[in-house]
Formats: C-alpha cells, sequence, structure tokens
C-alpha cells in the first residue's frame, strides 16, 4: 500500500473569532496546490482513494487535482495520528513498525500538521515529533512486507516551491 500525505497550501492566518476550519488559501497556496496537484495527477495511480480534511484549505487544495474525494471528519486540524491511522486500517498493534496496513490501494490524505509529519515519523521509526510536512508539500510512503515483517519506504517528499 502507498500511503501519500499531502499537507494543504498556504493558507490565510484566521481572524480573531473566525472558525479555523473557514480558512481559505492565499494566492501562493492556490499556485502551490496546482502545481502539486499537476506533479500528483501525472504520478498517482487512477484508483487511489482520496481522503481530505473538511476544512477549507485542505478542500481547495485537493480541488486543484480535480480527482474525487471524501471529506472526512477524523481529518480535522486537532485529529490524532492514531485517529487517522485508524481511518485508513493501518494496524500497528505488533512488530516494532505494526503490521502495517490493511488495505491494498494508494490512499492520499489530504490534512495538516501535526499528524501528517507524526504519521511520517512514527512509519519511519524516528521520534514521534520530529517530522514537519511543509505546506503545499507531499510525503509518499510505500508499505511493503518481507518475510513477514512490515518495511516502510520513503519514496518521495517533493515541496511545491521546487516544482
Amino acid at each position: 500500500m502507498d500511503l501519500i500525505l499531502w499537507r494543504h497550501a498556504d493558507a490565510e492566518f484566521a481572524s480573531e473569532g473566525e472558525d479555523d476550519l473557514s480558512r481559505q488559501l492565499t494566492a501562493k497556496g492556490e499556485k502551490q496546490a496546482l502545481r502539486m496537484a499537476a506533479w500528483l495527477d501525472r504520478h498517482l495511480p487512477e484508483g487511489a482513494r482520496i481522503l481530505v480534511s473538511p476544512a477549507r484549505r485542505t478542500e481547495q487544495t485537493a480541488k486543484a487535482l480535480n480527482r474525487k474525494y471524501k471529506l472526512r471528519d477524523e481529518l480535522v486540524p486537532d485529529s490524532s495520528a492514531d485517529e487517522v491511522l485508524a481511518l485508513i486500517k493501518w494496524d500497528q498493534d505488533k512488530g516494532p513498525q505494526g503490521k502495517g496496513p490493511q488495505g491494498k490501494g494508494p490512499v492520499l490524505i489530504v490534512g495538516h500538521q501535526p499528524y501528517l509529519g507524526e504519521i511520517a515519523a512514527r512509519l519511519l521509526g524516528m521520534e514521534e515529533h520530529s517530522c514537519a510536512i511543509r505546506k503545499g508539500a507531499v510525503w509518499w510512503l510505500r508499505s511493503r512486507l518481507r518475510e513477514d515483517y512490515s518495511e516502510i519506504l520513503l519514496l518521495n517528499v517533493i515541496n511545491p516551491d521546487f516544482l
């Protein structure tokens, strides 16, 4: 299974009293989302499941890809890495890196820090708070089974500013 983590692009700061979920992308964020979406469209398999936080900035980021996606409440900004891994059915109960995913197809999550970075760090065997995923960036991870051991490969880390 491939797990692709896409952090929302650059967004406006929340005004006093403004709901965090209603924050929009900035003009820079719109460009970042379009550049990253063009790259993802070339590399992401057609059957990939795309799960998106209901925050406006993440939905705007995902819309740039122009593919079907599902909004999931489990991906709000204050979600935990555990909640997100449970959503995608990634079993962590056994072994140093867990059993791994129970599904087979690729999953793209469009979400937020800190849980995206915590997921990347946890799956790569790092300290959980040691990974920060930049706005608009994609981290592409792959799980594979080697002699009954779940192994995680980091296939790509790409920032929209380098596209």
